[in-house]
């Protein structure tokens, strides 16, 4: 199992739709994470930056993620989804949520 964690900023004018989408995540969204070998999901928010921690199970992350990004139900909740979000300063030019750095780490 390997973990990933990632930020991006939250648009302030788009707090209530992003956490309202939350609230009712779509099944086929939760289907396709589960294909896509990803478990213990967790989107959390402070002053404006959305911080995600989520497992992968499968062997080759960037293949799933691809494939998970290919499926029409993911495709169409990110049309609802990345308006809401906006990329930190320090995201790289093809980054959207940025990949952060795991400094420590007890099981």
């Amino acid at each position: 199992m390997s973990r990933f964690a990632s930020v991006i900023r939250l648009r302030p004018e788009k707090e209530a739709e992003y956490r309202e989408l939350h609230a009712a995540v779509w099944p086929g969204v939760l289907a396709g994470l589960g294909r896509a070998k990803v478990g213990n999901y967790s989107i959390f928010l402070r002053d404006g930056l959305l911080f995600s921690y989520l497992e992968y199970s499968g062997d080759d992350f960037a293949a799933d993620m691809a494939l998970l990004a290919q499926e029409e139900e993911t495709k169409q909740w990110w049309a609802f989804t990345d308006p809401c979000q906006q990329p930190v300063v320090t995201a790289a030019s093809d980054e959207w949520w940025a990949p952060v750095e795991e400094v420590f780490h007890v099981d």
